[in-house]
């Protein structure tokens, strides 16, 4: 009996229970049921998601420490989300706890919340939104408290978010005015002040109000109890002091993060130890201090994770006190530590490509460039400036080799017979030297390559066809790497270092090795025969001899130098190096044309480097000797450097284009190689040479065009033209290569052409009958057609008509003509599909094409 009515009254009590808690009713029992269930449920569980998204975030967010940090570490991505989607699913679990417990546990009576904890479920909601990118929804969850909720003991803490959603949105005029109005009508304490000045620090920086910024940062860095945070705090501050150039402050506020020691993240430590050290004046203060400081910072063992960062900072010591070799060294350590911060190591290269520049080793400097650029964000503005810089390197790289080489020959050329002699037996004993260590390293790859096959052979007996190996597999060539490692040495000897691609065995594909080999050495020594190796008469016998090879060498080492000389002035502003070039270029018995251009640069350069007496004679000797020269008439009259010089090579060039619009290729053709003569030496001589190609490729046709294009390509192959020679040589030239005709059919999307051919004709001749053309076109119904006129060999010319689409109409051309019409147009023509006239304008072969038509 008591069992039944201990049930009824656990029913009774449980029915009541749930009655009672009722989300429609407004009683005791209700309102804290369900605030105590929402807090201890969903919002605990809540908040674990939120805490763990914001762990995550920690974690993969990367300080950049080369520039102002944010305030907040959260890396903005820029991929879109769709609705209904989640970066992070914390954030998302986060969320859904949220909406659960309003929806569960909200008790809404009469337009009135009675679950003191919804507005809490609301700013879960809108900090899981905020953290998860998605700041609009954001927004739209705080404006939901500030409206429904104004009571709520989270209004401060929700009007902070709602700013900081809005300062994301780039409002940041709107959130200063919000948070000054907060600040000011509000007694905001602790954390609630350190949220709140923090996050109006970031929007004065946001809109360069750095001074307004760091006020807010020391209000904030007093008022947090968060260690990390205040490290943080303190250390932006130092930055903007920099920034402001008031290196005192700055340093101060780097001292109270150290103070901090280990209560805050010892990245913000160590950065402010270097940030210091970036601060110190090598003119007045103690060096030697500061070296027993880095010293102290690289041996400390708590300071292993930012080795990298230390050693990058003591090779900037060294290199300011002008010690290279250990700046060197400790850059290469830098970059050893396979660091993840890529403008560190971006910095590191740079620094040791401008070192290696400035000894003019210029092979290893732009190696050092490219892995600058590799470091770098891809079209940002460091990665452009490099790029400029490797890619006038290129020329630099070139120019410095041609004259390392000639330099080489001429000497040689310039030896008495003893010389040579004694010169090349030293070079064929240290051929021999190495051809024995070589020797040597084959005959221990060769005992290596036995002995692992006898390994090798030894598994395979004991493991069998499990093993995965064949029986002869450990001796194949690239199984071994030492003999793989003995291979690449020998490629590179002899070689060089080659990019993988065609025609790779070309001069010009050398980009980098020893800047000590003579490419021309070595290119003899792969051609020699194992006798005339070692033998000093056969590399005597390829010393030049004829006056007109010797001349040749010369010429070209000049230009080289001249070359040389215009890039270290105009392109790195390199005015010493410049200077030395054109003066071994001027005392290395130059042609007449490199003479005038190398005294004037010589005069910018002494006015540019304050040496006014050098700059007084190099000008008067130019008026003296050259008085009807341009460069004496703008010396004499410097006001007229700034006008438009009609004989200049620029302006020259731009009538000889315009001749060529104006498809006078003859003339064209004539006038470049008058002004190749003219201007040679002149960096616009690549220019003339490639419209002339052009201009003989519309006059003579495809082979024609072909020869000169190959021409520019190799004989100008680092300037920009002839790079988009090579471009057309390899990209263009195969694609138009063919000369056969398509057939012509009545396509719609074919179009055919009317063509009538004069030879021999006048211009005169020819304007006045394609004015007729014109007048008796107009008279013609449903075609709208143009005319135009094409020169197609030298003494043929070609009046077009455009804008037919059916190839019977084309051939019946005259029937569209009135009587009166045809009167006027009698010259002969002939129908062709777009197709066949660009193929015959191309190939030049138009007799071809007609004799096909005609059968």
């Amino acid at each position: 009996m008591k069992a039944p009515i201990k049930a009824i009254l656990l029913i009774t009590f449980s029915i009541v229970l749930v009655t009672s808690c009722s989300r429609k009713k407004d009683n005791f029992v209700s309102r804290n049921f369900h605030a105590v269930t929402a807090e201890f449920n969903a919002l605990y569980n809540g908040y674990l998601a939120l805490e763990q998204g914001r762990n995550a975030l920690n974690e993969s967010y990367a300080d950049n420490y080369w520039d102002i940090l944010p305030i907040e570490r959260m890396q903005i991505q820029e991929e879109v989300v769709l609705p209904g989607q989640s970066k992070n699913e914390n954030f998302n679990r986060a969320e859904e706890k949220a909406v659960k417990a309003i929806q569960k546990h909200s008790i809404n009576i009469e337009g009135r919340e009675k679950n003191p904890q919804i507005d809490e479920a609301y700013l879960l909601l809108g900090k899981a939104r905020y953290f998860d990118q998605r700041f609009v929804p954001a927004l739209a969850a705080f404006n939901n408290i500030l409206n429904k909720y104004p009571t709520s003991d989270k209004i401060n803490q929700v009007k902070i978010w709602r700013e900081k959603a809005n300062i994301r949105l780039e409002n940041d005029e709107v959130a200063i005015k919000k948070l000054k109005r907060l600040l000011d009508e509000e007694e905001l304490e602790d954390q609630d002040l350190a949220d709140a000045t923090s996050i109006l620090a970031q929007a004065y920086l946001n809109t360069k109000s750095v001074d307004s910024a760091i006020t807010q940062l020391e209000i904030a860095a007093n008022a947090t109890k968060n260690n990390d945070e205040r490290g943080r705090y303190r250390f932006i501050q130092g930055q903007l002091y920099n920034k402001l150039g008031y290196k005192d402050s700055a340093n101060i506020a780097f001292d109270k993060v150290i103070e901090l020691n280990r209560k805050t993240p010892r990245i913000y430590m160590i950065s402010a130890h270097i940030e210091k050290i970036k601060n110190f004046d090598y003119e007045t203060e103690d060096k030697l201090a500061l070296l027993e400081h880095l010293t102290e910072l690289e041996e400390n063992r708590e300071n292993r994770p930012y080795l990298d960062k230390i050693y990058h900072q003591i090779g900037e010591y060294h290199l300011n006190n002008e010690s290279d070799s250990l700046a060197i060294a400790y850059y290469n350590k830098s970059l050893r530590t396979n660091s993840q911060d890529k403008l560190l190591k971006a910095k590191n290269y740079q620094t040791l490509g401008d070192m290696s520049f400035d000894k003019s080793v210029y092979e290893i400097a732009g190696s050092y460039y490219d892995s600058t650029m590799a470091n770098l964000v891809l079209n940002s503005k460091p990665y452009r400036i490099i790029k400029k810089k490797r890619d006038n390197l290129e020329d630099v790289i070139y120019y410095e080799n041609v004259a390392h080489v000639n330099d080489s020959v001429l000497q040689l050329v310039n030896f008495s017979e003893t010389e040579r002699l004694e010169y090349f037996e030293s070079f064929v004993e240290a051929l021999k030297v190495k051809a024995e260590e070589e020797k040597e390293r084959a005959e221990a790859a060769e005992r290596n390559s036995n002995s692992g096959l006898v390994t090798a052979n030894n598994v395979i007996g004991v493991q069998g066809p499990k093993s995965g190996l064949p029986n002869q597999a450990a001796a194949f060539y690239f199984y071994n790497p030492t003999t793989v490692g003995y291979g690449k040495n020998e490629f590179i000897k002899i070689w060089g270092d080659r990019a993988l691609e065609d025609n790779w065995r070309w001069s010009n594909k050398t980009t980098s090795g020893s800047g000590n080999n003579n490419a021309l050495d070595n290119d003899i020594v792969a051609s020699a025969s194992e006798e005339e190796r070692f033998d000093p008469q056969f590399y005597i016998s390829k010393i030049p001899s004829e006056e007109k090879a010797i001349d040749s060498i010369s010429k070209e080492r000049n230009f080289a130098y001249y070359q040389l000389g215009l890039i270290y002035k105009e392109k790195f502003k390199e005015y010493h190096l410049a200077k030395s070039k054109f003066q071994n270029l001027l005392n290395s018995n130059p042609e007449e044309r490199l003479i005038l251009p190398s005294k004037y640069n010589l005069y910018k350069i002494h006015e540019l480097l304050d040496e006014n007496d050098e700059a007084s004679i190099a000008k008067n000797e130019i008026i003296n000797s050259y008085p009807e020269s341009r460069y004496a008439t703008i010396l004499n009259n410097p006001d007229l450097a700034g006008l438009k010089d009609e004989n200049s090579p620029e302006n020259v060039y731009e009538s000889v284009y315009a001749m060529h619009e104006n498809q006078e290729y003859a003339e064209v053709i004539s006038k470049c190689e008058t002004y190749i003569n003219v201007f040679d030496g002149d960096p616009i001589v690549s220019k003339f040479e490639l419209l002339k190609a052009t201009a003989t490729g519309r006059l003579f046709g495809y082979e024609a065009y072909k020869k000169a294009i190959n021409y520019v390509a190799i004989t100008f192959a680092n300037t920009p033209e002839g790079k988009q020679a090579q471009k057309v040589e390899s990209q263009i030239l195969p694609k138009i290569a063919s000369s056969d005709f398509v057939e012509e059919t009545d396509d719609a999307s074919t179009n055919f052409k009317v063509v009538y051919k004069f030879e021999n004709a006048k211009s005169d001749k020819i304007e006045e009958f394609q004015k007729t053309l014109d007048s008796v076109l107009k008279n013609i119904k449903y075609y709208n057609l143009k005319t135009s006129v094409d020169v197609y060999k030298p003494n043929t010319t070609l009046v077009i008509i455009h804008g037919l689409k059916n190839a019977q109409v084309a051939k019946t051309f005259d029937q569209l003509l009135t009587k009166e019409d045809k009167r006027k147009v009698t010259e002969p023509y002939f129908a062709i599909s777009s197709a066949n006239y660009q193929i015959v304008q191309i190939h030049k072969n138009l007799d071809t094409y007609l004799s096909l038509s005609n059968n």
